[in-house]
């Protein structure tokens, strides 16, 4: 590859040349929701991440295996190990089945998707369905000396993993510093040690949803499912692990001393982390209560909220800041990213309608060599959209009569903003979407108005005119009168 991809390696906190372990073939598996409340900004932004290397990937000639788990039981109330499950706390409060509840937002989930343009993942388990894979898992551990049994339920010996490996290799925390401040509380429950978390877990006669083991009737902690899900569909050993910086500890530092104690080493080659979403310097987040669901970004039904916002504004809001980095809400930086999105589809539209010239004055031979670079630099995607803009500028000089274009070079860039806005970033026009396979003919039609209009403008009837301007304008149309005629687009 000319080119190559390197992406930030979260275990090495280093930028590294992504070289898969079994090319052409990739393993990916990313952290998908707890589908227990509708999905938020904060669901969103890992999920736009890693469909947008899931696209790159696939553009790049990789075959993609992705794995997008669903967690549907064993994450409890705080996130720790004692508490109600989330969902079974929902069934019980609405009176349903646990899977009604899990069904009901997973459905609300996948079209929250679908409208941000989010591919479907090559496989999507749930963590309920696969019980038998993270007992035979927590089996391994016990065999493998890294975990104890108490009271019907399994915890793993962070104390005793961490004299043979590394607890802490991902977060970096000093972890004989935590078990040093936690020795007092010995003795006083189930655990050794207050770090040990839990592999399964004895349900409590309250608790819905629960299973047979060798241990007891209970349910698998959260961190096994990941582990044994990954070893199921990926191997032992696979390329990419994923998920919000928020999962670092304890998510997936449990997951990679699962790894270690139950094979030897770990599964996963790079681990990759994006960055928050935030709302006055705070994560965003359903435990702070401070989240925004995406149906009320769309609808703009929220008090925080100034409008509604499109899909793609927000797919484009969370693509202008590069993964790594945090992304702050606010309406003045969604208006400036649909105002900003507005632009480069304006481009777009106009790049259709130019008539090529003899030679250009206007340079794009560079610009998909520019965007595949800044791409190949831990996908960042901000420098693509800023090219992209670049691009947007020339378009505009050429269709205002200060540039000319030839018709490679047109060809070209029609290419490159197809594979880049498009493909790649994963925009839809929305437009074009909502009118279907008539938006052509569509458009064909508005020109055709526009077209009588200015022949009444020639023949000075005014009245005629003014009204297929007005009546347009009231349909929603935005007309722009220009030197040549008029243009036209739907208004946001």
């Amino acid at each position: 590859m000319e080119h190559p991809l390197h992406i930030y390696n979260t275990l090495t906190r280093k930028k590294e040349q992504f070289v898969p372990l079994h090319e052409p073939h990739v393993g990916m598996y990313v952290c998908g929701p707890t589908v227990y409340g509708d999905a938020h900004l904060g669901h969103a932004r890992p999920a736009i991440t890693f469909d947008l290397l899931f696209r790159y990937l696939t553009h790049l000639g990789y075959k993609v295996r992705y794995v997008r788990n669903i967690t549907d039981v064993g994450h409890l109330e705080h996130d720790a190990d004692d508490g109600e499950d989330k969902i079974a706390k929902k069934a019980r409060l609405e009176q349903l089945e646990p899977m009604e509840v899990v069904q009901y937002y997973l459905n609300r989930y996948h079209h929250a998707m679908e409208a941000l343009n989010v591919l479907p993942p090559s496989i999507e388990p749930h963590a309920s369905g696969h019980i038998i894979e993270q007992i035979e898992l927590v089996k391994k551990i016990l065999d493998n000396g890294y975990a104890y049994e108490s009271k019907g339920s399994v915890y793993f010996d962070v104390e005793k993993y961490n004299k043979d490996h590394n607890y802490g290799v991902l977060s970096g925390r000093n972890i004989e510093d935590m078990l040093n401040t936690t020795r007092a509380l010995d003795g006083q429950d189930e655990k050794h040690n207050a770090v040990d978390f839990a592999l399964w877990k004895c349900a409590q006669p309250e608790h819905i949803m629960r299973w047979p083991s060798p241990w007891s009737n209970g349910f698998p902690g959260w961190h096994c499912e990941c582990t044994a899900m990954g070893k199921k569909y990926l191997g032992e050993h696979f390329d990419i692990h994923g998920g919000g910086m928020d999962l670092i500890f304890p998510h997936h530092e449990c997951e990679i001393a699962q790894a270690v104690a139950s094979q030897g080493d770990d599964m996963v080659h790079y681990w990759m982390h994006n960055n928050m979403i935030t709302i006055n310097g705070q994560k965003m987040g359903k435990s702070l209560g401070n989240f925004i669901t995406l149906e009320e970004f769309f609808t703009g039904k929220h008090k925080m909220l100034q409008q509604a916002y499109s899909a793609m504004t927000i797919r484009f809001f969370i693509l202008q800041a590069h993964y790594r980095s945090t992304v702050d809400f606010s309406n003045e930086a969604l208006q400036a990213a649909e105002k900003g999105l507005e632009r480069l589809m304006d481009a777009w539209h106009h790049l259709q309608k130019l008539t090529p010239s003899a030679t250009s004055t206007v340079d794009v031979n560079s610009l998909r060599t520019k965007c595949l670079e800044a791409l190949n630099d831990d996908l960042n995607s901000p420098i693509v959209i800023s090219h992209l803009f670049d691009a947007a500028r020339a378009i505009n000089s050429v269709k205002d009569g200060k540039a000319t274009i030839s018709a490679d070079d047109l060809k070209e860039l029609q290419y490159v903003f197809q594979l880049f806005l498009f493909d790649i970033l994963g925009i839809k026009d929305e437009a074009a979407s909502a009118a279907g396979d008539s938006y052509e003919a569509f458009g064909k039609a508005i020109d055709l108005l526009l077209s009588i209009r200015q022949q009444a403008k020639v023949n000075k009837d005014w009245a005629t005119s003014d009204k297929i301007r007005n009546e347009l304008t009231a349909l929603g149309f935005e007309i722009k009168d220009t030197k040549d005629g008029a243009e036209w687009k739907l208004g946001r």
